[in-house]
């Protein structure tokens, strides 16, 4: 009975988890989203903080962690170089505060 209550309790946490550990891919078919750098924050999807600990990640919110290792990440970022090339458009900003969706339509490509 514990075993199943665990099971079902994993498979819930693990239904609502979201992928904020990523990794940087050097080809374009390794990635799970294409990722284009706009150069001001109101042309981005998602405004992003680089943090330092992946502990630090919590929930979907721009918090990004870049991880080491492929096989570390919750998802594989390719950036592109033009934005019509892109899944999402991401601006890095200063402060943590400041991280977070202003297209939340977009929001399901972090999940």
């Amino acid at each position: 009975m514990k075993a199943l209550l665990f099971l079902i309790s994993f498979t819930c946490v693990s239904q609502i988890a979201v992928a904020q550990n990523l990794f940087s891919v050097n080809y374009q078919n390794q990635a799970d989203i294409k990722v284009f750098v706009v150069d001001y924050a109101n042309q981005a999807d998602l405004r992003v903080y680089k943090v330092h600990y992946s502990n630090q990640v919590k929930g979907n919110n721009g918090l990004w962690f870049f991880t080491k290792y492929s096989n570390q990440a919750d998802k594989t970022l390719f950036f592109v170089d033009y934005a019509n090339q892109a899944d999402l458009k991401i601006f890095f900003v200063e402060y943590q505060n400041q991280a977070g969706w202003m297209n939340k339509s977009k929001k399901h490509l972090l999940y």
